[in-house]
């Protein structure tokens, strides 16, 4: 049995999250690992991946906000939105100014409606909607409500297709809520330019507390192979909520309590010697239990 606790990947390249995953089950000796937000091959960055008694935690941190880095390229569409698929339409985008650029960004944020990248896990009746369009389907996906807190452009770069057409790339950071795809804000923004849009880089640099600068590289964790301890790791991403130990004992039992007053979402219980015992929320004043931990 392996360590409970999470492993901040800062995965490469090249290498789906599944990949990553079946790389720190060798590393654990477990085959109880999970990861929380997956990234496309292409993208880099931070992974939180769980192992054994953490994998419980993985759902409620798949649902906090994240950090992108990003590059646009401005002037060509591809099937997938992103620079692994195919090139769909090119056109000139060396007449988009900074003052249209910053006027399609700021469209993009806030609160708003997004339609997911057809090219995407989501699944339709079943079946992944990216499987579909690889079958040869015509997709159509609903629009979904996201938040896109900040959305920065640092620069902007010329740079030029094979047939000779002008693009601009575009480097930008987002913070944005869970569900948001990058490629579609791309998509988006090319197509309020009138130019087409695609990504051609992705960096994800946080997800909720755990910063890149956290994260480790897999060639790293071959080497020194070391968890998140699962009490520390919850005392950052959530509210900590310390009980005494007739009331761990209460909530271990499943028996509800007076809620803390700590707000929505989850909340991280504590008992006697900092032993993290369970998940709870918030229900008309008193604790639901999201997952147990004592055992």
């Amino acid at each position: 049995m392996g360590p409970d606790g999470l492993v901040i990947v800062d995965k490469p390249a090249g290498l789906t999250s599944h990949t990553v995953v079946s790389r720190i089950r060798k590393l654990a000796g477990t085959r109880r690992v999970g990861h929380a937000g997956t990234l496309d091959p292409m993208a880099t960055g931070v992974l939180v991946v769980g192992v054994e008694k953490a994998t419980r935690l993985l759902g409620h941190l798949a649902l906090t906000t994240k950090t992108y880095q990003a590059t646009i390229r401005l002037g060509q569409s591809t099937v997938t939105d992103d620079a692994e698929g195919e090139v769909t339409a090119t056109a000139e985008a060396c007449g988009v100014t900074r003052e249209a650029l910053e006027a399609g960004v700021a469209k993009l944020t806030g609160d708003i409606l997004q339609v997911p990248s057809k090219v995407s896990a989501i699944k339709i009746d079943g079946k992944r909607s990216y499987r579909r369009v690889l079958d040869g389907e015509d997709v159509e996906l609903t629009a979904r409500p996201i938040t896109v807190s900040s959305f920065d452009v640092h620069a902007v770069r010329e740079a030029v297709a094979e047939d000779g057409t002008a693009l601009l790339d575009v480097d930008v950071t987002v913070d944005c809520s869970s569900g948001t795809y990058i490629r579609a804000l791309a998509r988006d923004l090319g197509a309020d330019l009138g130019t087409g849009g695609h990504l051609t880089a992705l960096r994800r640099t946080r997800v909720g507390p755990y910063g890149i600068e956290q994260a480790r590289t897999l060639e790293e964790l071959a080497d020194d192979f070391a968890v998140l301890p699962i009490g520390r790791a919850a005392a950052e991403a959530f509210p900590r909520w310390d009980v005494s130990a007739e009331q761990a004992k209460r909530l271990i039992n499943g028996v509800r309590q007076k809620a803390p007053g700590l707000g929505a979402g989850p909340i991280a219980v504590f008992g006697p010697e900092d032993r993290f015992i369970a998940l709870v929320e918030e229900r008309r004043g008193e604790t639901k239990i999201l997952a147990g931990f004592a055992s």
